[in-house]
Parts: structure tokens; sequence; C-alpha cells
């Protein structure tokens, strides 16, 4: 391997795993999505990386290697998440050999051809149980014939310091033989506090249905540690519009408190379909944050009507900085294209601080590796 911790981030989006590794050490050279709009994002916000836009089967392994400027082994890092649709035709019938899962076997030749000596794969927890365990299997099964010892586990984002519950699926792998750790928590029970709504957003202006915020200015001075480490280094308050949602919307959104959801609402406003709803039924739809609580999952779009994306005081839905500060991207971190797009991009991303810890982690056991390389040398 080369002196320097390097990484390539496949299926990059807006960049996400690429900030959690940089701010784990990492200095990532390349990037690859076939989104226009991410890649435009991605190169604003990563610009010692060569981004490489396009369908990743039109890329060959010498492009990536050009582009980090590196030859075949020397790379530290590869990592990337190959979109969860890549998976979804696993079940008793299907399996790798179906053409609609080239992604993974993309994802693999790449692997194959830079031989990094570790890998990360993120994905969505409904791989778990796809196929009965299929896809799960075919992936492992893909590493291991390259010569990669491979695990994998699901890592709750609010453990390290994510502001939301998220549940994702991780593999870690290397082909050094080294042992496989994941992260230790950090956050929660007799550990440090889960970061909380509050601690996320209340210092960003407060805004109504419809109304974007023009200026630099914060509310407040920062209210949290949490706030501090996201506006280090910002120009101000970026991507801070609120979407402007129907009158009808406002109107139900008056009747809903703090933690409350569609059941707060008289049955007269609910939409037509949600009428004859059983109470059990859409438990987030119309859902209100609440303050000392966590962020829902934050998806491709933070619509009221998907779950409890109204913010915990304004009867409004909320802006694409209130989501990134959710998946813990720094305020500098500006989202370009069309609001719709930079919503895809928050949503689909792996939140940094997550990522950062993948980073830290293995960053421990490649350097204690060196470490023992050059006792050897010594001896």
């Amino acid at each position: 391997m080369t002196s320097e911790l390097t990484a390539i981030d496949l299926f990059c989006g807006a960049g996400g795993l690429s900030e959690g590794l940089r701010q784990a050490g990492f200095h990532v050279l390349a990037g690859n999505d076939f989104d226009e709009a991410a890649g435009a994002t991605y190169a604003r916000t990563h610009k010692e990386a060569r981004f490489l836009k396009g369908p990743i089967q039109n890329l060959t392994v010498e492009d990536f290697l050009r582009a980090a400027r590196l030859k075949p082994g020397q790379l530290s890092v590869l990592a990337g998440g190959p979109p969860c649709q890549a998976y979804s035709v696993y079940n008793h019938q299907r399996g790798m050999h179906d053409e609609r899962s080239f992604l993974f076997k993309e994802y693999l030749r790449l692997v194959d051809g830079l031989a990094p000596e570790w890998v990360i794969m993120e994905n969505v927890m409904g791989l778990l149980s796809t196929g009965q365990g299929a896809a799960v299997r075919a992936i492992t099964e893909g590493f291991k014939s390259l010569g990669y010892d491979i695990a994998f586990k699901v890592l709750k984002a609010e453990e390290y310091g994510v502001p939301q519950e998220r549940r994702r699926v991780v593999f870690i792998g290397n082909r050094m033989g080294k042992p496989i750790n994941f992260p230790s928590v950090t956050h929660g029970p007799e550990l440090e506090p889960l970061t909380t709504v509050f601690d996320a957003i209340s210092d960003l202006p407060r805004l109504k249905n419809g109304e974007a915020w023009l200026n630099s200015h914060y509310a407040s001075e920062p209210r949290s540690s949490y706030q501090t480490e996201m506006r280090r280094g910002t120009p101000g308050v970026l991507n801070h519009a609120a979407p402007r949602l129907a009158k009808v919307n406002e109107q139900r959104m008056r009747h809903i408190p703090p933690g409350g959801s569609w059941r707060d609402i008289p049955i007269e406003l609910l939409p037509a379909g949600m009428k004859k709803a059983r109470r059990c039924d859409h438990t987030k739809r119309y859902g209100r944050l609440e303050w000392h609580g966590l962020s829902s999952t934050i998806l491709t779009k933070c619509d009221i009507h998907w779950g409890a994306y109204i913010h915990p005081d304004d009867d409004r839905s909320l802006t694409v900085r209130e989501a990134a500060r959710f998946q813990s991207f720094p305020d500098w971190f500006e989202f370009e294209g069309s609001r719709t797009e930079q919503f895809v991009q928050v949503g689909n991303a792996v939140p940094p601080l997550l990522g950062r810890a993948l980073g830290e982690e293995i960053k421990k056991s490649i350097l204690g590796q060196a470490a023992k390389r050059r006792l050897r040398v010594a001896a």
C-alpha cells in the first residue's frame, strides 16, 4: 500500500460516506455515480477527489486507477453501496445470475481489478430478508471468491451520534486475513447521550410553510456540541427552504402536537383514503417531531404523507438543511440541483458520522498493521 490512507467511493451520491472517511483521515481520491445532480454536489464538496460520471458499467478499472494515480493493490479502501434495486430480484427463483443484479457484479469487477486492502459496502435492511438470505449469501460468496474475508452487521446510526433512527446493513472485508471489527457504540445508555432533534436543528432559522431563508445568519449561537461541529467552517445557512404545502395540509398540521400523527387530525380533514384507516395503520404519517426525541429515518422525500417530517413547532415540513443536519452533513456541504434532487441526495446518503466511525475502525487496523511491519524491520 501507499504511505497514505486512500479511498475510492462507488455509487457515491452526494458523498456522505466519502465525507465520513475524509473526517477519519482518508484521502478520498475518486468517486462515481450516474446521478448528475449528485455528481455536481460531489464535485463541489470533494475537490480533492476526481468525480467519474456516468453508469459504472461504462468505466474501466484503468479509469479509476488513472483518476486515483494508483496501481492495483495500492488502494486502502474501496467503499460504496450498490443501489438496493440491485437486490430486488432475490427470491426463491432468482439469484446473482439474474441480469438485473448487475450493479453488484460491477462492484465485484472493480474489487477484482483494484485489489483494495479493505472493502466497505452499505445497504438497506431489506437486504437481509430478500430471498430468505440469498442476497447476503451471494454478497459474501462474491467477496470470498476474490480472496476477501467478509463480515456484516446491522448498525444503528443513532448509536454513533447521528440524530436519527436509521438502520443499515454494513459489510466490511479485507484480503490480508486481518480481524474484522465494527466500530464500538459511542451513544446510548451509560455512554454519550443520544443526539436529539433539539441538539440537531434548534439553531436554524424558523420558517413558515413555503418560506425560504435567503441570508446566511443562524437563529442563535450553537445550542449543543453537535451544532458547533456542524457549523465549523461554514459560510452560514444553506439549502434552508420549506416546501410549500397545500392549505389543507396547514389546517391538518395545526391539530398535531409534538409526537403526534394523523390520529390527531379531525376526521373531516383527513385525506379520503385515510378516513377508514385502522388506528394501527400508517403509524408515522403526518407525524410531528419532538424536540427531545430522534428524527425519523430521512428518506429521499421528506413528505408528511410518508412519515414524521413535520417541524416540532412550525406548521411545515422539513427543509433540505434540516434533513442534512439529521444525516450529520456539515453545514458547508451545499447540495446542487432542484430541491427534489437535493432531498434525494440527502436521503440516499450514508450519514458522515457513521462513515467516520467505520473509517476510524479500519484506520486503527491499517496503522496497527503498519506499526507491526516497522517493528519487524527494526528487529
